[in-house]
């Protein structure tokens, strides 16, 4: 069974750091787009970044550029995502996504994009 598994969420007061990890089972990372999209109450599901499976091109949202990193560890079929300095208006539930594409040099931006999701895990950035 194909499965995504977000970890790593929880309180954290502005200006901190979280690591979000994504661990798969039943399949391989290693050829597959992931995705990190997070939802706050009364907004629609947002892309934060994404980091393509062959040579790592990542992608960025201006709101999080230069505060998140996104990495993957093949080995370990994870991949992660380094919040730092973060802001109040970071808070929401964070879901990893994974999915094929026809350039693997390429991740999708739109939720629409991914096949497999994995459950949430809350973060919120509160003093």
């Amino acid at each position: 069974q194909l499965q995504l598994v977000e970890s790593g969420g929880g309180l954290v007061q502005p200006g901190g750091s979280l690591r979000l990890s994504c661990a798969a089972s039943g399949f391989t990372l290693d050829y597959y787009a992931i995705g990190w999209f997070r939802q706050a109450p009364g907004k629609e599901r947002e892309g934060v970044s994404c980091i393509s499976s062959i040579d790592g091109n990542t992608y960025y949202a201006d709101s999080v550029k230069g505060r998140f990193t996104i990495s993957r560890d093949n080995a370990k079929n994870t991949v992660y995502l380094q919040m730092n300095s973060l802001k109040p208006e970071d808070t929401a539930v964070y879901y990893c996504a994974a999915t094929l594409t026809s350039s693997g040099y390429v991740c999708p931006t739109n939720p629409s994009g991914y096949y497999y999701w994995g459950q949430g895990t809350q973060v919120t950035v509160s003093s």
